[in-house]
């Protein structure tokens, strides 16, 4: 096992099913980690606790949750997670999608070869039923001066597949509530400090998207908390009036084109099918 710890978030409306999917592939891992920190947000299904206690049994010591009174969102809940991580490395992990077997053991060898290395992501496939059915890709730039210049316009991380180092995350002020974009507002905060970033050429997470993703991206209420996150974004000052303009004007005509077209844009436009 390897000193490094998985944050993972989970609130009531996950599907056990995608959850136990997504616990087998960490299971699975070529290099495993021995730390999983599982942020409970809020009260959980029957269904749900049986199946973190089951898993809490079968493995002693690898899982720590952190039950929370009430659902606070994913950013306040994840906010909780990263200072209870024990180790300096930490990995992202969202509780619906599979990890491939060597994730860990690629993104390991990285920072072993970079010491500098403080976040490093990979590509994504993306699937809506089966992993094996693959629908899109989302790429990703690979080094850290195209990831920096992609940032200004759309994210230079696959939020999903990211593993930092804990001091990295912490000295930017760590996930900060941004509906719609906790992890773009960190990246730019981090990336403000100077942090060396880096994606690895392969698609290391299959992220599920779900059938109704692309409808829950449209509509002028969801503009609206898009474009109040975006100015959250732009407030830190490292993108320009420019970025921030462009940006919101393509997503106001993303949001308000019927759901089936905004569904291709996705898939074979903003990623690459």
């Amino acid at each position: 096992m390897a000193e490094l710890s998985v944050l993972m978030s989970i609130y009531i409306k996950e599907k056990p099913e995608y959850v136990r999917q997504c616990f087998d592939s960490l299971l699975a891992q070529t290099v495993q980690a021995d730390e999983w920190v599982v942020v409970e947000d809020g009260p959980l299904t029957d269904e749900m606790y049986e199946l973190l206690d089951r898993y809490q049994a079968e493995h002693p010591g690898l899982i720590r949750r952190l039950p929370q009174e009430q659902n606070q969102g994913l950013g306040i809940a994840l906010q909780i997670g990263v200072p209870q991580c024990r180790n300096e490395l930490i990995a992202r992990m969202d509780t619906d999608d599979i990890a491939r077997p060597d994730r860990f053991e690629k993104q390991l060898a990285e920072f072993k070869k970079n010491p500098d290395l403080d976040i490093l992501g990979s590509h994504i496939d993306e699937f809506e039923e089966t992993p094996d059915k693959i629908v899109a890709r989302r790429m990703v730039p690979l080094t850290d001066a195209d990831i920096k210049r992609y940032q200004r316009k759309r994210d230079g991380f696959n939020h999903m597949t990211v593993m930092y180092k804990k001091k990295a995350f912490l000295d930017a002020g760590n996930y900060q509530p941004c509906p719609l974009m906790e992890d773009t507002y960190l990246w730019v905060r981090m990336m403000k400090n100077g942090v060396t970033c880096m994606n690895i050429d392969e698609a290391l997470v299959h992220a599920r998207i779900g059938a109704n993703m692309y409808a829950r991206r449209g509509g002028f209420a969801y503009f609206k908390k898009y474009k109040k996150a975006m100015k959250m974004v732009y407030d830190t000052g490292y993108i320009s009036w420019w970025d921030y303009f462009t940006v919101i004007v393509v997503q106001f005509c993303v949001a308000l084109v019927p759901g089936k077209l905004r569904g291709w844009i996705f898939k074979k436009l903003l990623h690459r099918g």
